[in-house]
């Protein structure tokens, strides 16, 4: 690889947003070493020269942090959305470095008995909560660091976060490309029977990219993909019960063999976490995890996910009970019980037939730039805001990134943001994200500081555009554009000064799904429907009849939705509480854990051969150890806070608009601040219950 030097180098650019254009691969490595340098130079001035107070002591870390973030940041997210083996090397080969740069910093004992001091002298009484709260929070990260050990132990725990963050790394990039590997190609119109003209067209322009120069959505042939637009539809509504099982077994066997296989990766990932734990005093890694989170133990995550799974266990028996049912009077062999490549086959039919529509029927009254102009016009209601297109005022990654600006109500700019909406499994990892760009804080120094500005990356795998229509999204794809942009308005709307708790940092991770979980609520309400979807082709609004249908068919299957989430929230758990694969069976250790978790969680068990943790990219290639049931623990906070506006009446635009700015100045404006629990009471004047949402999954007993 011909390295660039450090000098003009495009990835290290500051005050301004990244050029996209102009940086390569091959600026990776060269550009993140010479920073590191730098900053290496510039803690070791801070330590000599370390004076306890916020200006001598926090400002400048959080002005390394920032530089460090803003290169490693851009890097890691193109990573994400263009992926290639070039900057995956680049990447890789500097990894363990930045991880190194990073516990020198939270492991040096000058910077923490300064921050100690700080909070023991004059001046703590005259920081304000935030910058005692950051101050608080650096301290703990510290402890977490390793900091209080000794030199052996640090050591060995400096080298397990090494080989973690390496494992974490090649674990996502395994799923990527099992996930790219697979094809199922179908040449015959038998092969076809059932598929909707929308994944027809998806499939046939798949086919052309991948050289079948003369395929078509009428004649084929088709190329079926593991990517969530193919690989949904295609298992609720493919007739060839064959061809689901096969797609199906392609899925639940990803990056499980072969030279891509994560099944060591994964085990081996554990056993580190749990020697992580232990050398930092703790019991296991989930204790660890929860020691900086809202909840309080692992204990009480377990008692609320014991307490939802009473709730949906007998709805989710009951939805398959009715599932086969429906089958059985629909010609399905009573004596041939359903499997998993059958419950989205039916569970459509069965919603076609109980609500009389289909998602496809609903897919034409979702266009992307009708969805976005709803979703805009909702955002500027609720936050008085106002966004406006600024495509060309900033460089993008792919030509079908768009970006936008947020600014005041007739007032200036307050922030941006990026929008990449569409899947293209040739180079982007699966799923959706929100992650930033640029923080807010302010820069410069004290005599001459400006406030920068925020900037949010929305990253969604939607269903793209095909041929000469615009996208057409499914309803699932649109409650996913919602939930990332209400990640994102928690990053932009902030109003912290300090990059260190504005945004979604610091905040407590099973606190940060509840901005974008309640933005998922708008999707039911009826002004916003009306708002978001109208025929791609006639321009009518959604019918008020159809609105009726998805707010009826909201709980549909909402057991088994539920309870699926608790299936992944407690074998997370399981395996990072109490796995202990000394007295377990080797390699198949983990999955022991998950069939065990299985036994309570699922109505219909996982086939022997299932490898969903081989693609748990949450626990594994994220940040979601020992937190996925931060989606739930969220969920109810979020059910909450949307209750708040059910209360003042969703039809009273006024009231609407009080408590849509109640919510801005507490949960988007304060970030991590503040604890999220005095930032969630001071929304709502009251701690959180799990009644809203048990009625809106239609759970409530």
């Amino acid at each position: 690889m011909n390295e660039h030097p450090a000098v003009d180098n495009p990835l290290l650019a500051r005050g301004g947003l990244p050029d996209f254009e102009a940086i390569r691969a091959e600026h990776v490595a060269p550009g993140i070493r010479s920073l590191l340098a730098e900053l290496t130079r510039e803690l070791e001035a801070l330590e000599v020269q370390l004076v306890a107070s916020w200006e001598g002591l926090v400002a400048p870390i959080e002005e390394i942090v920032d530089r460090l973030d803003s290169a490693w940041g851009v890097a890691r997210h193109l990573l994400g959305v263009k992926n290639r083996e070039d900057l995956r090397e680049a990447y890789e080969s500097v990894q363990g470095e930045v991880v190194a740069f990073g516990l020198r910093l939270g492991q040096s004992r000058l910077i923490y008995d300064g921050l100690v001091a700080l909070r023991a002298g004059p001046e703590w009484t005259r920081l304000d909560a935030a910058q005692r709260r950051i101050v608080e929070i650096l301290l703990r990260d510290a402890r977490h660091a390793g900091v209080g050990l000794e030199s052996a132990d640090r050591d060995r725990f400096n080298a397990l976060q090494e080989e973690l963050a390496e494992l974490g790394t090649r674990f996502g990039n395994h799923v990527l490309a099992a996930t790219k590997a697979f094809a199922l190609w179908l040449r015959e119109p038998s092969e076809a029977d059932g598929l909707p003209e929308s994944l027809l067209r998806l499939a046939a322009q798949a086919a052309r990219q991948a050289g079948e120069a003369e395929a078509s959505a009428e004649h084929g042939p088709w190329r079926i993909t593991l990517d969530a637009p193919s690989f949904v539809p295609f298992l609720e509504h493919s007739r060839r019960r064959d061809l689901r099982e096969e797609l199906y077994r392609a899925y639940i066997g990803r990056a499980s063999g072969g030279e891509l296989d994560n099944s060591t990766i994964l085990a081996r990932m554990l056993e580190l976490r749990r020697e992580e734990a232990r050398v930092l005093g703790y019991g296991s890694f989930a204790e660890l995890s929860l020691a900086s989170k809202m909840a309080p133990d692992v204990d009480a995550v377990e008692q609320l996910l014991e307490e939802l799974r009473q709730v949906s266990y007998g709805a989710a028996q009951s939805d398959l009970d009715q599932l086969s049912e429906f089958a059985r009077t629909s010609g399905w062999p009573s004596s041939e019980p359903l499997c998993h490549w059958d419950i989205p086959f039916w569970a459509e039919r069965l919603r076609e037939h109980r609500f009389a529509y289909s998602e496809e029927e609903l897919r034409p009254y979702f266009p992307l730039p009708r969805v976005l102009a709803g979703l805009f016009a909702l955002t500027e209601r609720l936050f008085a805001v106002e966004i406006r297109a600024a495509d060309g005022e900033a460089q993008v990654w792919h030509p079908d990134v768009r970006f936008f600006r947020i600014r005041e109500r007739g007032g200036d700019d307050i922030a941006a943001f990026f929008l990449d909406p569409y899947s293209r499994p040739s180079e982007k990892r699966s799923g959706a994200w929100m992650d930033e760009c640029v923080g807010r804080r302010w820069v410069g120094t004290s005599e001459q500081r400006q406030l920068r500005l925020p900037v949010a990356y929305l990253i969604c795998n939607g269903t793209p555009p095909l041929e000469d229509k615009p996208s057409c999204m499914t309803f699932a794809e649109v409650t996913t554009l919602f939930h990332e942009f209400g990640h994102g308005l928690q990053h932009m709307l902030t109003t912290v000064y300090y990059g260190l708790a504005a945004g979604i940092r610091n905040v407590e991770w099973d606190a940060v799904e509840l901005p974008s979980q309640f933005m998922e609520n708008w999707c039911y309400q009826r002004d916003t429907l009306r708002d978001i979807a109208a025929h791609v082709e006639s321009g009518e609004t959604i019918p008020d009849a159809l609105i009726e249908k998805i707010q009826a068919a909201r709980t549909y299957r909402a057991g088994s939705d539920m309870l699926r989430q608790i299936y992944f929230s407690l074998s997370d758990l399981a395996l990072h509480h109490r796995y202990e694969p000394d007295r377990m069976n080797g390699a198949e250790a983990p999955f022991e854990v998950q069939r065990q978790v299985a036994q309570r969680t699922t109505v219909l068990p996982p086939l022997a051969e299932d490898r969903f943790l081989c693609q748990f990219g949450h626990i594994f290639g994220g940040g979601y150890a020992a937190g996925y049931y931060s989606y739930k623990w969220a969920e109810i906070l979020s059910a909450d806070a949307f209750s708040a506006f059910e209360e003042a009446g969703l039809e009273d635009d006024q009231a609407i608009a009080e408590i849509g700015r109640r919510y801005r100045d507490t949960i988007l404006a304060l970030g991590g601040s503040r604890p999220p629990m005095e930032v969630y009471t001071a929304f709502r004047g009251r701690e959180p219950g799990t009644e809203a949402l048990l009625r809106h999954a239609g759970l409530l007993r």
